[in-house]
């Protein structure tokens, strides 16, 4: 089966990276414990073969990491790829949030609560100075 989004080739552009960087279909399906047959489907975009929504995805995202692709990137040219219902069902492109985000958002909120404790002992060290002068 070709792509269901036309001209667009995802399994075809993974399985040459998966290629050019020397990773077998079984050393995928070791790794990640998807059948040869699934993956195999998946480079040829036969997403019929495949389970749907939340497993796809996670699958797409295993395979990529495998590959050494970036396993977010490869999940949303996925469903960009196929945007049918099996594929894209519980896909929130704008509620998801990276790891390189969540990771500065983290950064920023210790900050700010670093912040609120430096200001608080402030507070409570001139109240306990003007209490005891």
């Amino acid at each position: 089966m070709s792509s269901e989004a036309g001209s667009v080739d995802f399994g075809g552009r993974m399985r040459r990276l998966r290629e050019e960087r020397g990773v077998t279909l079984r050393d995928i399906a070791a790794c990640t414990k998807v059948a040869v047959s699934s993956l195999e489907a998946l480079e040829r975009n036969d997403v019929r073969r495949l389970p749907g929504g939340i497993f796809l995805r996670a699958m797409v995202r295993a395979y990529a990491h495998e590959i050494g692709a970036d396993p977010e990137a490869a999940v949303r040219d996925f469903v960009a790829a196929f945007p049918i219902e099996s594929v894209t069902s519980g896909f929130d492109s704008v509620r998801y949030e990276p790891p390189a985000a969540a990771a500065a958002k983290a950064r920023h909120t210790r900050r700010a609560i670093v912040a609120a404790i430096v200001v608080s002992l402030a507070v409570i060290l001139v109240w306990t100075f003007l209490a005891w002068a």
